[in-house]
């Protein structure tokens, strides 16, 4: 039953809040508090656990709504998007 050879198709679910808003959100509370956005949202995404995000302005409870693999499918959306541009 297993097809290691067979490449499977990923399709993330509940697209109703969007990633990039939460992030956005998330990046200007940390930073808003003297955190470093970038480390703690990389401890955050490597753990998976949310006391790397402050719960000023409800950051955590922002981060809790969406599953990590959507989180990390905006970044790599985002940074492969924004090469492509800097290409052009």
């Amino acid at each position: 039953m297993e097809h290691f050879d067979e490449t499977m198709m990923f399709r993330a679910q509940g697209e109703d809040i969007r990633a990039r808003d939460i992030l956005q959100k998330i990046y200007a509370a940390l930073q808003e508090k003297g955190y470093d956005p970038i480390n703690q949202l990389v401890g955050y995404l490597m753990s998976g656990d949310p006391v790397y995000i402050t719960n000023h302005n409800q950051a955590r409870m922002l981060v809790r709504k969406l599953e990590r693999h959507e989180l990390l499918e905006e970044l790599v959306r985002f940074y492969l998007e924004g090469d492509k541009e800097r290409a052009e």
